[in-house]
């Protein structure tokens, strides 16, 4: 797997988790791979996984049966945008409007990007990253 050296790894496998949630991929209240199913599939020790783990739970995205596994929780979807949705408005905005004022790009070029990328959603051109 590749992973991004700018981030710790075990935030970056949940984060994978959570855009399978979103995905559709896992479903509320589905059993989710086992720590060491993970390890492997994410090619990371256990440990690390565990540590997402341990994050998702804390963020009631997961939930642990004992003696079962890791399930999704029933209001995991939601959650994570909401979760996302504040990450966006408080460190990734910032970001975009500094560079919008070092640059020189006025809001009005801002809206017409997002309105003519919006165009492309509604139309069903557009590719998923």
């Amino acid at each position: 797997m590749n992973y991004n050296t700018n981030q710790s790894i075990f935030i970056q496998i949940a984060d994978r988790i959570c855009d399978r949630v979103l995905s559709g991929e896992y479903q509320a209240e589905a059993r989710i791979p086992s720590v060491r199913e993970l390890a492997l599939e994410m090619e990371v020790n256990p440990n690390t996984v565990m540590r997402s783990y341990e994050r998702l739970q804390a963020n009631e995205i997961i939930y642990n049966k004992r003696g079962i596994g890791y399930f999704i929780s029933p209001d995991a979807e939601k959650e994570i945008r909401r979760m996302r949705h504040n990450q966006f408005i408080e460190e990734v905005l910032p970001a975009v409007f500094k560079e919008m004022h070092l640059l020189g790009v006025e809001l009005k070029e801002l809206t017409n990007a997002y309105d003519q990328y919006s165009s492309t959603l509604n139309t069903g051109n557009h590719e998923k990253k």
